[in-house]
């Protein structure tokens, strides 16, 4: 992966933005599948193929980004992924009680609604050639 100098935008590799670029596309396609699919935003995200591809490549291309205003978006990546997890799981224990179901199709509609936020204002970030934040 050792490529010339030829740095982009604030010293950065031109192809660490287009892989940061691919892992948006690929969090976005999971998005869309969650919407126009039977699964939800959250469950397309965390449980769909494009996905789990693009949180593979941000942990495998994690050491190269470091030091760098790409690093940040990594970090926001993953945390999107990890943090739907969690929510997941809480949406899960709310929909096994009978009087949770209603607190869970909240929690599952606000956490779609969280992970399409992430994932464009992350984008739109990386498009301005800037970090984002935690």
């Amino acid at each position: 992966m050792n490529e010339p100098v030829n740095q982009g935008p604030q010293g950065v590799r031109p192809s660490l933005v287009n892989v940061t670029h691919l892992i948006y596309g690929l969090h976005a396609i999971a998005v869309v599948v969650g919407i126009t699919s039977s699964a939800t935003i959250a469950g397309g995200f965390v449980f769909g193929l494009p996905s789990l591809l693009a949180v593979f490549l941000n942990y495998w291309m994690r050491s190269e980004v470091r030091g760098t205003w790409l690093e940040s978006h990594f970090r926001w990546q993953i945390r999107t992924f990890w943090f739907t997890v969690l929510w997941l799981g809480v949406y899960g224990l709310f929909l096994i009680t009978v009087i949770g179901i209603p607190i869970a199709i909240g929690v599952i509609l606000v956490l779609g609604f969280w992970v399409a936020y992430r994932v464009v204002r992350g984008w739109l970030a990386l498009n301005s050639a800037t970090p984002i934040g935690g």
